[in-house]
C-alpha cells in the first residue's frame, strides 16, 4: 500500500472489522484499508449464501422457497437474480457469436407476466409489459447449444428480432433450420437468413379445435407434416424433437414457467433476467445428460465446467 500524499510505502496497521488488512504511513500517520474484492457490485451478501440462492432458482425453486432456505430476503434475491441476468447476457452476447451449426431448431414457449391476456382489464389492455409473454428459443440439434433466445408477444417483430440474433450466432456456413408452423417465421428467416439457412417446417395437424388447444395442452397430434420452405433441407432433419424437449427443461428448471401454479412473473424485467440466467447455467454450467459435458464444451466455445460463481464474477 501506497501514500496518496508521501508516496512512500505504509506499513501493516492490524486488522479492520471485516477481517481486510490495514496500512498505516509512518510518517503522515495516514491510515488505509486494503480494497474489497465485490464480485457483487453494491451488494453485501456473502458470495455463498448467493451462489447457494442461484443454484435454487436454476434448479426451479421459487423465490419464497428460496428465501426460506437461504435467509436471504426475497427483495435481495431478486436483486441478485436480476445483477446475474444482466452479466449472463453480456456473457453469452460475447462468447455465442459466429458458431459453426448444421442443424438448428426453434420454438416458441408460452408464458404470461402479471396476469394472462384473457384477464387484462382497462389500461392493461395495451399495457406490452403485461399478458402474454412467449420465449423464442433456437438450439443446435447436435451440441444442444442454445445460440439465441427472445422474449415478447408471438407475433412478426418479435420473431424478426430474433431471428437477426441468431444469424448473429452462427458463423456463415450454410446450416438446415426447422421451426414449427408458425406463419411469421417464413418471412423473418427470408430476410435475415436467406444465404446460409435451408429452411424447413414441421406443420403438426391435431384432432380438436383452437378452443380446446387454448386450455393446458393442445389436443392429440395426428399427423406431422413437414413443408420445405427455401433452400435444400434434408426432409430426413426436419424436426423439431430436440427444442421440443427444452422446453420441458425450462418449464422444469425456471419457476416462472411452470403451468398452473402462482409462481408467475410479475415484471417483465425479472422474467428476462430468469432466462438469461438459466440459458447461461444450461450452456456453460450444467453437464448434459446425452453429452456428458456441457454444451458450451461440446460447441468447443470453452474447455471446462464453469460453476455459477464464474458466471457472477465474469464482467464484459
Amino acid at each position: 500500500m501506497i501514500c496518496a500524499t508521501c508516496n512512500i510505502v505504509c506499513h501493516r496497521f492490524g486488522k479492520h472489522r471485516n477481517g481486510l488488512q490495514r496500512f498505516r504511513c509512518f510518517r503522515c500517520g495516514k491510515t488505509y484499508t486494503e480494497k474489497r474484492d465485490r464480485p457483487l457490485g453494491n451488494m453485501t451478501v456473502q458470495m455463498e449464501k448467493a451462489t447457494l440462492a442461484l443454484q435454487l432458482i436454476v434448479e426451479g425453486t421459487s423465490i419464497r422457497s428460496t428465501e426460506r432456505i437461504t435467509g436471504l430476503h426475497r427483495d435481495t434475491i431478486l436483486r441478485l437474480l436480476m445483477l446475474a441476468g444482466e452479466r449472463c447476457e453480456a456473457l453469452m452476447s460475447r462468447l455465442i457469436v459466429n458458431i459453426p451449426v448444421k442443424d438448428v431448431q426453434c420454438d416458441e414457449v408460452w408464458g404470461f407476466v402479471g396476469k394472462k391476456e384473457k384477464n387484462k382489464t382497462g389500461e392493461e389492455a395495451i399495457n406490452p409489459a403485461i399478458g402474454d409473454a412467449y420465449t423464442f428459443v433456437a438450439m443446435e440439434r447436435s451440441t444442444k447449444l442454445v445460440l439465441n433466445f427472445a422474449l415478447g408477444r408471438r407475433d412478426q417483430n418479435t420473431t424478426d428480432l430474433f431471428i437477426e440474433g441468431l444469424r448473429r450466432a452462427t458463423n456463415h456456413e450454410r446450416f438446415q433450420l426447422t421451426t414449427d408452423g408458425f406463419s411469421a417465421y417464413p418471412s423473418a428467416v427470408n430476410l435475415a437468413l436467406s444465404d446460409k439457412a435451408s429452411f424447413a417446417q414441421l406443420v403438426k395437424v391435431y384432432t380438436t379445435t383452437r378452443e380446446r388447444e387454448q386450455r393446458y395442452s393442445p389436443g392429440d397430434v395426428v399427423e406431422c407434416v413437414p413443408v420445405p420452405v427455401f433452400g435444400t433441407p434434408n426432409l430426413k432433419q426436419i424436426c423439431t424433437s430436440h427444442i421440443e424437449r427444452q422446453n420441458l427443461t425450462m418449464r422444469m428448471q425456471i419457476r416462472r414457467l411452470t403451468r398452473l401454479t402462482n409462481a408467475f412473473s410479475k415484471k417483465r424485467e425479472n422474467l428476462w433476467a430468469a432466462l438469461c440466467l438459466h440459458f447461461a447455467y444450461y450452456n456453460f454450467c450444467r453437464i448434459h445428460q446425452t453429452l456428458r459435458v456441457t454444451p458450451g464444451m461440446e460447441a468447443r466455445i470453452t474447455d471446462h465446467v464453469w460453476t455459477i460463481g464464474e458466471l457472477l464474477s465474469t464482467h464484459f
